[in-house]
């Protein structure tokens, strides 16, 4: 299901069919040094992640982290869209490309998109986004995206804090 399109880009939930695409980009060096390690090895730990993280919070939240496809071709770059976590009072916006696709204002486009399908379709009026505080690439896209700085928070089961930053629709 398409949720939102740019003039290079659409956003569309995950399927099984994406497993490789996702073993790929959560063990792409810059994913694992600046998201994290998901512990996913395998395009048989991807399908199982994707069932069990992504495609439930479609039905957990009727929202989650969406693929990011080119719209020429339908080749996935990366993947943007919301994540609720139970330390957050809000939604949390996420996003993460392969390396081809990075610097090249994909991010941007897809999270703006995103961000207009979170206000205009769930009624989204607040939206969250954390990144570690050396992120200077993550800070920037979100502060051209509208969010304000507001401090820091440490996340359940982490030492270090994280930049936590807020969009008001």
């Amino acid at each position: 299901m398409i949720i939102a399109a740019t003039k290079r880009t659409r956003l569309r939930e995950m399927t099984s069919d994406d497993a490789g695409f996702i073993c790929a980009l959560l063990n792409d060096a810059s994913f694992l040094r600046f998201i994290g390690d998901r512990h996913v090895r395998t395009p048989e730990d991807a399908l199982h992640f994707i069932e069990a993280r992504y495609r439930q919070s479609y039905v957990d939240h009727g929202y989650g982290l969406y693929v990011i496809e080119s719209a020429d071709d339908g080749a996935p770059l990366g993947i943007c869209g919301f994540v609720r976590r139970a330390a957050l009072a809000h939604a949390d916006l996420g996003c993460a490309l392969l390396p081809p696709y990075e610097a090249k204002g994909y991010a941007h486009e897809a999270a703006a998109a995103v961000l207009r399908y979170g206000r205009d379709v769930l009624g989204l009026t607040r939206v969250l986004a954390i990144a570690q505080h050396d992120n200077a690439r993550s800070h920037a896209l979100l502060l051209r995206l509208g969010f304000a700085r507001n401090g820091s928070v440490t996340m359940p089961g982490e030492a270090i804090p994280l930049a936590l930053f807020v969009h008001e629709a």
